[in-house]
């Protein structure tokens, strides 16, 4: 029979073992990529690149865009009515009928059938952060002129025009800031991050795989965040005139 002694040398062993390759693995990423929010300049400057980017995506494209059904990383899909401000929201055998202007309106179905329990709140709340988190990698660079956002003009290290975007309210991490890099067009090919949910600061992912949807809008299939890939399936999109391809 083991001592405790033994037991507890054992135990102990086991911890090192899951977790310092862990640790060591943390500490080699956070000094290769940890980067400090850089400081960049409000202004005409910096509301112009914003401008150019939002014309190199066709912008008029995705306002007209009422409707987008998207699947993100295998896990959750979505349909979303933008101007109706609802989304479907679907994980497992969940689904909720997501009110963007009211969550307490929202409704929740698990199997297909309408549930009422004390829980409610809480798949709510988990639609809200999915949708929040999801659709920001889909529309995201659509997002600068909301209201909130501040943004900044950065010169990078190869000294070109960033643009450095932050949300002061909003969504489920207000407070969050994204610095896109462009290329020649205005084009978003990547931004880095200063987020909440991220230990490190600094972590560009990739926005380099465009498609332009049905409605001329431009929206990206898939991102790469270190050696990670962020899918975004099934894209469809309508707009308001053709509503019968929302069913």
């Amino acid at each position: 029979m083991l001592k405790p002694k033994k037991i507890i040398k054992i135990i102990g062993g086991i911890i090192i073992f899951f977790t310092l390759p862990t640790l060591l693995f943390f500490a080699f990423m956070y000094f290769k990529y940890n980067e400090e929010l850089p400081t960049g300049k409000q202004g005409q400057a910096a509301d112009q690149l914003a401008t150019r980017m939002l014309n190199a995506l066709n912008h008029d494209a995705y306002k007209a865009t009422d409707y987008i059904e998207f699947t993100f990383k295998k896990r959750h899909h979505y349909k979303w009515y933008k101007t109706e401000n609802t989304c479907e929201v679907y994980w497992k055998n969940i689904k909720v009928d997501l009110d963007l202007i009211d969550n307490s309106e929202s409704i929740v179905y698990i199997s297909e059938e309408k549930y009422t329990g004390e829980d409610k709140k809480d798949y709510i709340q988990n639609a809200v952060d999915y949708f929040n988190n999801d659709t920001f990698w889909l529309v995201a660079p659509y997002k600068v002129f909301d209201d909130g956002v501040e943004r900044s003009l950065v010169k990078s290290e190869d000294n070109k025009d960033a643009l450095l975007v932050t949300y002061t309210n909003g969504g489920s991490t207000p407070g969050d800031s994204y610095l896109w890099h462009l290329d020649k067009s205005g084009k978003p090919t990547s931004y880095q991050m200063w987020v909440d949910i991220i230990p490190i600061d600094g972590l560009e992912a990739s926005w380099s795989d465009w498609t332009t949807t049905d409605t001329g809008a431009q929206l990206p299939t898939f991102h790469k965040l270190l050696a990670f890939g962020l899918e975004i399936e099934g894209l469809k999109t309508s707009e308001q005139s053709s509503g019968d391809s929302f069913q």
